[in-house]
């Protein structure tokens, strides 16, 4: 028989200084050694080495005597055929750890349709076992992270599977149940899969930053220890940098960069008692410069799932914030071990009543269980209960993507993966065509369609998606495959903030001041400045204070004011002319659209200065704009624009309607027309021009018609595809 040492975990429950019955628990380990013979692991390991890595994971929870017997005996009645069975573990090791077990094993031998039915009904036993006993599912998270620590071994699909049903599930299970140890590894080790490359450049990136503040950690505690102990205080203090997981969800999600993370690093005093953490918190605002706006007190108002302590984000040696947070001893252990840190299961004391009143979302999701047997409303309810604010959708293979409330289809075609959003042109809810502004609901299977001979994501996109993965994602494309057309954009804006400063300047003045501003910012070219502004690494907003500041200090209010060149345009704002656009910050200016992009509402727009025709308004991504910006003598005739804020509230059925070009592909049909000019009438769309061609026997309509903004536009292509033999509908050109 092969055995494995076992006597780290006895030591760990020696250390405990806890009551253990160690007889109870060799006794397991033997019964599940036996039974285990002759199993291995994919590694080539003695599958007995897993289930005692799992008891450790459950030791170091502090969990119980029966607790520590489930996790050696979790896969034997699963994985052991006929040699054992619940009846035999109750009556050798007693009935709770029999529940345990069960609770932790598979449904087999029941016929599943597929493999998302039989994952759904597991799910949904795991969970009703919890609801009986929540020892369940903290051994099920103790397994997980072992998988999780050893899944290198595994094939790409099999890891990748694993860690996204990780990073979906069980990640935000530990989450809820407070768990932050497991939680964070099991993040870090799912990304590592998910997204080695994210996950390889966000680890360099605290490697780098943290190699070149190594000693700074280390002043901060001696120099906070010094005060803490002048005040007569007791405590212990840590420090750490944050995890590669939580600086990669706040610059995916919230679009920041690594100098913007200002809880980079952290350090942790606990104290004795709640008062001292009151009298810490005072002594470290008046050692250090608070950061307005980055306190939170959750002693006094706990996080749903038990979480408390004080967050203070302060300012240390040479600018750097770090962030400082106070919590008692028993604050600490709930915050690294949440729920499992109350457990307590023979003090008969208010222990549990407190477990059953933080665990009330376990009961009314297993409620289930009295209306329905179908495991697809029990995942329903799991979607709700467990992931608040979130969203869970299905690819048509029945792979499962959350996204929050609010995110549409683009944001679900970059969740599955930035090629999939790129090339996307279109999708199908549960079968039907929909627009991709379209927000998916919980259970909707989406379809993504897409085409390889594409252009790319819209710059109208950006204001459309709610997630920052996908706005991250849209914008590295245009950062790599619009270079030019980004340049011309960021320099719009520049020249737009410039001029609200109400002095003339030069383009070489405004070059100068962007080299100045973008160096100290780290871009090495002035394009790069430009570059980033335009698709959308960093706003103007942002520098706007940076430019006040270096356009004062080159431009003197003494300058004279330089004379108009013939190329400026001769504003008249008191003339509207209903276009409803305003260049430069004045309305009323003589303006003409673009017959090669035709801009509506809603559209990113610019304008370019015309010889004698008034300003040309085109989209920003029109591929005419990054055609004429290559000649260096049109550069500086282009000129910021935008909608007015009247227009872009109008209501539909307003008499101010743009002129707007789609392209429809169908199969030849004689009603295909009739059907076309009915569903417009339907909408009240008012058709101006059509024209048709037969092509290799498709059928290509090329129709103008009146619009509001973009918004309505996509309405009526969704409308078009869902005519009969309609292929495909294009925004089009005249």
């Amino acid at each position: 028989m092969t055995y494995f040492n076992i006597e780290k975990l006895l030591k760990m429950l020696e250390e405990t200084n806890r009551y253990y019955d160690f007889d109870k628990i060799k006794k397991a380990y033997l019964f599940a050694a036996k039974l285990h013979e002759g199993q291995f692991r994919v590694s080539g390991e003695p599958y007995i080495l897993h289930p005692v890595a799992v008891a450790e994971n459950v030791a170091q929870l502090g969990m119980d005597t029966d607790s520590i017997c489930a996790a050696l005996l979790h896969d034997t009645v699963e994985d052991c055929g006929t040699l054992v069975d619940l009846q035999t573990i109750a009556r050798e090791f007693g009935s709770d750890v029999a529940l345990l077990v069960d609770g932790l094993t598979k449904l087999m031998h029941i016929p599943f349709e597929d493999k998302e039915e039989e994952h759904m009904e597991n799910l949904r036993k795991m969970f009703l076992a919890m609801s009986k006993d929540v020892r369940v599912i903290f051994i099920k998270l103790c397994d997980r992270l072992h998988n999780m620590r050893t899944l290198s071994v595994k094939n790409d699909q099999k890891r990748r599977k694993t860690a996204l049903e990780t990073m979906q599930v069980y990640a935000p299970l530990a989450h809820r149940l407070g768990i932050q140890r497991i939680k964070q590894e099991l993040e870090n080790i799912s990304l590592s899969y998910l997204d080695p490359i994210g996950y390889a450049e966000i680890k360099g990136d605290i490697e780098r930053k943290y190699g070149e503040n190594r000693d700074f950690i280390t002043d901060i505690k001696k120099q906070i220890t010094d005060k803490l102990q002048e005040n007569g205080l007791n405590f212990t203090m840590d420090g750490r940098v944050k995890s590669v997981y939580s600086i990669y969800r706040k610059m995916f999600n919230q679009n920041k960069s690594l100098d913007e993370i200002y809880d980079f690093y952290a350090v942790r005093i606990i104290t004795h008692t709640e008062l001292e953490c009151y009298t810490a918190l005072g002594i470290i605002h008046d050692t250090f410069k608070s950061i307005p706006g980055r306190f939170k007190d959750y002693i006094s108002t706990p996080k749903p799932n038990l979480y408390q302590s004080l967050h203070t984000t302060v300012i240390g040696r040479e600018g750097i914030p770090f962030e400082v947070q106070i919590r008692t001893q028993r604050m600490h252990e709930i915050a690294e071990y949440g729920v499992a840190a109350h457990w307590k299961y023979k003090s008969g004391d208010k222990s549990r009543e407190d477990i059953d009143r933080r665990l009330e979302w376990v009961a009314k999701l297993v409620e289930t269980e009295d209306d329905t047997r179908d495991p697809d409303e029990f995942m329903q309810a799991l979607k709700v209960d467990i992931f608040q604010d979130e969203v869970f959708v299905f690819t048509p293979k029945g792979d499962v993507i959350n996204l929050p409330q609010g995110a549409t289809l683009v944001d679900f075609a970059y969740a599955i993966h930035s090629q999939v959003g790129n090339r996307m042109i279109g999708a199908k809810i549960n079968g039907a065509i929909a627009p991709i502004d379209r927000c998916p609901q919980n259970g909707d299977i989406v379809e993504i369609l897409t085409s390889n001979t594409g252009k790319g994501p819209s710059r109208d996109w950006l204001n459309m998606v709610k997630t920052g993965e996908a706005r991250n994602k849209i914008r590295q494309w245009f950062k790599k495959e619009r270079r030019t057309e980004n340049i011309i954009v960021g320099k719009g804006d520049i020249d737009r903030e410039l001029k609200r400063l109400g002095r003339p300047y030069t383009p070489a003045q405004r070059d100068e001041i962007c080299y100045n501003i973008g160096s100290r910012m780290g871009y090495h070219q002035t394009d790069d400045l430009y570059n980033a502004l335009g698709y959308g690494g960093i706003t103007i907003a942002k520098i706007a204070n940076k430019l006040k500041d270096e356009f004062d200090r080159l431009i003197k209010p003494t300058t004279p004011e330089a004379p108009l060149t013939e190329q400026q345009i001769q504003v008249r704002p008191h003339k509207k002319n209903f276009s409803g656009v305003i260049v430069d910050g004045v309305d009323g200016c003589e303006v003409k659209f673009a017959k090669c992009c035709n801009p509506l509402p809603g559209d990113r727009i610019l304008g370019f200065i015309t010889k004698g025709f008034g300003i040309s308004i085109h989209k920003q991504d029109c591929p005419n704009v990054a055609e004429i910006a290559t000649k260096e003598e049109n550069r500086d005739r282009f000129v910021s624009a935008f909608w007015d804020d009247a227009v872009m509230q109008t209501k539909q059925g307003s008499e101010n309607l743009y002129e707007a070009h789609l392209q429809i592909f169908a199969e030849n049909d004689i009603m295909l027309l009739a059907n076309i000019t009915r569903a417009l009438a339907d909408m009240k769309v008012t058709l101006h021009q059509i024209n048709t061609q037969n092509k290799d026997g498709e059928m290509i309509l090329n129709l103008t018609v009146g619009c509001k903004n973009t918004d309505h536009f996509t309405s009526i292509i969704s409308r078009m595809r869902s005519i009969d033999k309609v292929t495909d509908v294009k925004r089009g050109s005249a």
